[in-house]
């Protein structure tokens, strides 16, 4: 890819331009791939009304089933993982239907997870609106990876049909390739897996390819777990502070931080129930939106431990400067400093993308 610029909404754009595509470049349209109904694998009927929106989704978000890495990688076992999935959400959780609105089983078979997720994906105008990432669920499009990839590597029949289904959702939907996520950039959880997670960017370059898009890598917040240290700990623990909350500085995310920080993602509704299988026990994780909580605009002027927590952490990145709670002269040049050198847009002011790039 060509060289990298960073805009305010935290997000890197190729130089080539803002258009989304290189000048004289033909858009490109993904072909549909093969994707079973909820009749095909014989779904139970929704409990409730099934909420289709006219208006087209605006990201993908890319989640694993936490369950076993099975070696059955058939169609009729692909097919009683969406009943159970089904099962699960509706009997369990207490849903009207399953939560995501497609699943992707390690054969490589897609299947229509929520009903009539499928025909409002052909008609390419409306989005079923399904309950897999909180507030997220109105704008995104939910996709259940079979396995747990914490550690384990992606099966090679997996990927491919990932990268031909979101390939074929950002041509009939028009969603740009950088705006595939993971379920952690919204809640506090491991979904999908550290090892998922990482080829994200991959994802995004593949469907980029496949669609004729430019590839806009966006940035993202940090996730945080039990036993966690260091100075994006101690930065969390001050802004937890400057809200109000009682925790050592300690820089171990141990058991009080970890429960004001529970609070905080409860507040943001970045915690809720996780994907669906083995539903890995998550206690104590901090990350996805709950960090725009604690995270406030900061400039010129402004003071607190909010401040102190940014000195923490742009001290920790080489640009020192006291931690004494003060946005005087020098902070702001290190602000700059930092910026500069990390791609992001110069203001001397720590807005959400620079938050972002220090706890990177």
């Amino acid at each position: 890819m060509a060289r990298r610029a960073v805009l305010a909404g935290g997000l890197a754009v190729s130089a080539v331009g803002f258009a989304g595509l290189p000048a004289g470049a033909a858009v490109r349209s993904s072909a549909a791939p093969s994707i079973s109904s909820t009749s095909d694998w014989k779904a139970r009927d929704a409990s409730g009304s099934i909420e289709v929106l006219d208006s087209k989704p605006t990201k993908i978000i890319v989640h694993h089933t936490a369950t076993p890495n099975s070696d059955d990688t058939s169609q009729s076992h692909a097919f009683e993982l969406s009943r159970q999935i089904q099962d699960f959400h509706m009997d369990s959780n207490g849903w009207s239907d399953t939560g995501q609105n497609f699943t992707n089983s390690r054969g490589g078979h897609l299947m229509e997870g929520r009903h009539k997720s499928l025909s409002a994906l052909k008609g390419g105008s409306q989005h079923v609106k399904g309950a897999h990432a909180g507030e997220q669920n109105s704008v995104a499009l939910g996709i259940e990876n079979e396995g747990t990839y914490t550690s384990a590597s992606v099966p090679g029949s997996l990927w491919d049909s990932l990268v031909s289904l979101c390939s074929y959702m950002v041509s009939q939907y028009g969603i740009e390739p950088g705006a595939i996520y993971g379920h952690r950039d919204y809640m506090s959880t491991e979904c999908p897996g550290d090892v998922l997670y990482k080829r994200l960017p991959e994802l995004r370059e593949s469907v980029g390819k496949a669609t004729g898009k430019v590839v806009v890598q966006p940035l993202s917040w940090t996730l945080l777990r039990p036993g966690a240290q260091g100075p994006n700990v101690t930065a969390l623990q001050m802004l937890l502070g400057a809200r109000g909350l009682s925790v050592p500085v300690d820089g171990v995310f141990g058991e009080a931080t970890q429960r004001a920080a529970s609070r905080v993602s409860v507040e943001r509704g970045a915690s809720g129930p996780s994907c669906f299988g083995a539903r890995l026990d998550e206690p104590g994780l901090f990350g996805g939106l709950a960090w725009e909580v604690v995270t406030p605009g900061l400039g010129s002027g402004s003071g607190g431990e909010a401040v102190r927590a940014a000195q923490v952490l742009l001290t920790s990145r080489g640009h020192y400067v006291p931690v004494d709670g003060v946005f005087g002269d020098r902070m702001v040049s290190a602000v700059r400093d930092f910026q500069a050198t990390s791609g992001l847009v110069v203001s001397g002011g720590v807005d959400r993308a620079s938050w972002q790039g220090l706890l990177a």
